[in-house]
């Protein structure tokens, strides 16, 4: 992604703007795109934590610094959750409050992921740890979620090794900066 589009994208008000609109479209998707190619439909792949663990991932390294990272994922998953579960009773799809629940906990979550994902961009035994973990909380999502992994989820997971061990970064923000 080019630098200006991305720095154009990834501010908070345009990042919950873009959450209010996928979570339309994901459920839109939910109720029209059902039909299974290949043994999955796109409702399936979408209702998967992976995609937006992806997602979640490209989101914070593509910020600008931490609190941007932040602020943009929290607001992205608020956004999301916010018009899935307002179109989910405007359409009267069924829902549970459990799906709810275990979503606003993820998006809740989200900023502390990305900042976690951030420091990734360093140097270090610590970022290699948490690269590691990554991986290891993406199975493991799948794993609680009851379901281990699909065929769909290999491409996504070499987005994730791509995004998170071979894309070169350059100097994150937090180094120009000097933060911390």
């Amino acid at each position: 992604m080019s630098r200006a589009i991305s720095q154009w994208i990834l501010r908070p008000a345009r990042m919950g703007a873009l959450g209010l609109v996928t979570g339309f479209l994901v459920k839109m998707m939910d109720i029209h795109c059902y039909a299974q190619h290949f043994g999955v439909s796109m409702s399936d792949i979408f209702s998967q934590a992976g995609v937006w663990v992806v997602i979640g991932v490209a989101i914070s390294l593509y910020s600008r610094d931490n609190r941007i990272a932040m602020a943009n994922i929290f607001l992205f998953c608020a956004g999301m959750l916010l018009t899935y579960y307002i179109t989910a009773e405007v359409t009267n799809s069924i829902y549970g409050w459990s799906f709810i629940k275990a979503w606003a906990a993820f998006a809740c979550l989200s900023p502390l992921m990305a900042y976690l994902v951030r420091l990734t961009l360093r140097p270090g035994a610590l970022a290699l740890v948490v690269k590691l973990g990554v991986f290891a909380g993406y199975v493991g999502l799948n794993l609680l979620l009851g379901s281990f992994l699909h065929y769909y989820d290999l491409p996504l997971l070499a987005v994730l090794a791509y995004l998170l061990f071979w894309k070169r970064w350059g100097k994150s923000s937090n180094q120009e900066k000097g933060d911390t």
